[in-house]
């Protein structure tokens, strides 16, 4: 298929960009367009005006501070992915980026992007979620700063209001005390997940947990946080016991969709599998495949 007529103007700067934006009610944001395009050739979206914002440079940036590391919106997947600062800084966000597609997708595709399209089978939400991370957004009003909780919506929605670019996202530099635990399952390598899950977890100086977070993955309409964890894990050693109650408690409150892959009681196995499994390599209860991995 074709997509329909559009106008295409690349933008020469972030404030170009948003005063695009801002005059042009229909535009979308053109970055890899891994995504977009095939929505427009299904004609799924049809926009007045695609805004190319591929070159600008500031968008590109990774910076690290003690305590923030920020990545800039136009960041490729295999830059995440390969980037030694992001490595030490956010390394289930590095582990996140070898699940996403194929190396064609991974070499065009930008982390911005991944986050505005807000896909319930991608991995770079539900690894934010996880991670808590915070969106930075610019619009002529000036900087909004979005927690990863509030910014993901149902059925690729987001808090992005009109006229509003995602520039930057800021999340938590990973320390001594953090773990990490990524799963999901696809029947094919490279397929959109069936199920997955993102862990992010603290211990203090004796191992016992004193926060948990996960992101999951084909579990909603959206992309998922988990519920239940914290009751369950923080303030004691976590053992597979108390694993299979924080699962329980998080598939519970779940419910994906009936859909060709699979059913909802299906789907909701699956991602209380893949939570069991990356709470496991999070919390090293386990020797757990990290590998990608399809059923």
């Amino acid at each position: 298929m074709k997509p329909p007529q559009f106008d295409y103007v690349v933008a020469a700067s972030v404030e170009h960009a948003i005063e695009l934006l801002e005059a042009n009610e229909d535009a979308k944001v053109l970055a890899g367009g891994q995504s977009l395009i095939p929505l427009l050739s299904m004609r799924f979206a049809s926009p007045t005006m695609l805004i190319d914002i591929s070159h600008i440079a500031q968008l590109r940036a990774v910076r690290c501070s003690d305590e923030v590391l920020a990545i800039g919106a136009l960041a490729r997947h295999v830059e995440v992915e390969h980037d030694p600062v992001i490595h030490t800084a956010a390394p289930l966000l590095a582990a996140a980026a070898t699940w996403v597609a194929h190396p064609q997708i991974r070499n065009r595709g930008t982390i911005g992007g991944a986050i505005a399209h807000s896909d319930a089978a991608a991995e770079f939400p539900a690894a934010l979620l996880a991670l808590d991370a915070t969106i930075v957004t610019r619009s002529q009003a000036g900087e909004r700063r979005i927690a990863a909780a509030d910014f993901f919506g149902s059925h690729f929605q987001t808090a992005l209001d009109h006229g509003e670019l995602l520039v930057t996202l800021a999340i938590p530099v990973s320390d001594a005390h953090m773990r990490w635990g990524f799963y999901e399952f696809a029947r094919r390598k490279g397929d959109y997940a069936i199920g997955g899950a993102a862990v992010s977890v603290r211990l203090d100086d004796d191992g016992r947990c004193t926060s948990a977070r996960a992101g999951l993955i084909s579990a909603g309409p959206g992309p998922t946080l988990a519920e239940g964890l914290d009751q369950e894990l923080v303030g004691r050693w976590v053992d597979a016991a108390a694993v299979a109650s924080a699962v329980a408690r998080a598939a519970s409150s779940i419910a994906p969709a009936d859909d060709v892959h699979g059913t909802s009681r299906y789907r909701r196995a699956v991602v209380a599998e893949s939570l069991r499994r990356a709470l496991h390599q999070a919390f090293d209860l386990s020797t757990v495949h990290t590998g990608r991995e399809a059923v």
